[in-house]
């Protein structure tokens, strides 16, 4: 068998033979587990490990009575990650280009210790105990040696301007991420945007919005909610959700004045 962090050709092979044999096309098994044509081809050709409920959706749907499960326990390690993230990181590590919305925190990558700490402690149902409360957040805090990566990615932020005022750990918490943030925004890579309250219109009131640009240059967005997350590679979908991006970006302040704003409200804490 031939398995890798990511993949399985043994596993897409399984995968294509049920699928063939229960005269489902890749895009009629992508519609039954929320993947996209392409995603499904992936972890078919061994370049993508099954995420989310793929594998179990799969038996039952190609009525392959257990087989994948059994096949897939065998060639996939479970780290501890949910599945979906596991799968945005993947693409995020190597990603030549990440903008990101977020209206509730700080985005992950701009986060400091402190900061993340309070992000992750504010997991109520379930609640996660200490041990996994520090993975998680040294997890991320080495997810922030992308700004290093040579060569440099295009990084893109628009945050809500209350995000800026919201005391996740605190005012001396806050403060300290507000700084760092500008930190960060100061380098030539780097675009960090605040979308202020006063504006009368809203390209994005669905939610946080992520999209990725391979060294490749292929496109993808990444949707998160409650319940787990999925990629749109696919048009017409995904260039409106890029569409959106790019009205977000034209009504957001200037990256000149968003630091200027930061500023302030670090210094009024």
């Amino acid at each position: 068998m031939q398995s890798g962090e990511r993949g399985s050709e043994s596993f897409g092979a399984m995968l294509r033979f049920f699928r063939e044999r229960a005269g489902l096309t890749q895009e009629g098994l992508g519609n039954h587990v929320k993947y996209s044509k392409s995603q499904v081809a992936m972890v078919e050709r061994g370049e993508r490990a099954p995420k989310g409920c793929l594998v179990g959706i799969a038996d039952d749907v190609l009525g392959a009575q257990g087989a994948l499960s059994l096949l897939a326990k065998k060639e996939f390690k479970d780290n501890g990650l949910r599945p979906w993230t596991e799968d945005y990181l993947a693409e995020e590590r190597k990603a030549a280009s990440i903008l990101s919305y977020q209206n509730h925190v700080i985005p992950g990558l701009l986060q400091t210790e402190a900061y993340a700490r309070a992000v992750y402690s504010c997991n109520f149902c379930p609640a996660i105990d200490d041990e996994e409360l520090e993975t998680r957040v040294a997890d991320r805090l080495a997810r922030q040696q992308i700004f290093e990566r040579k060569p440099l990615p295009t990084l893109g932020f628009i945050v809500e301007q209350s995000v800026l005022t919201r005391p996740l750990g605190g005012r001396k918490v806050l403060k300290e991420q507000l700084l760092h943030m500008l930190d960060v925004g100061r380098r030539r890579h780097v675009h960090l945007q605040v979308m202020p309250h006063d504006r009368e219109s809203h390209a994005s009131l669905m939610g946080p919005l992520i999209l990725l640009e391979t060294a490749e240059r292929t496109q993808l967005a990444y949707i998160e909610g409650h319940k787990g997350g999925y990629f749109v590679s696919e048009q017409p979908d995904l260039g409106n959700l890029i569409g959106k991006y790019g009205i977000l970006r034209a009504h957001a302040l200037s990256p000149e004045k968003s630091a200027t704003l930061i500023e302030k409200v670090a210094h009024e804490l």
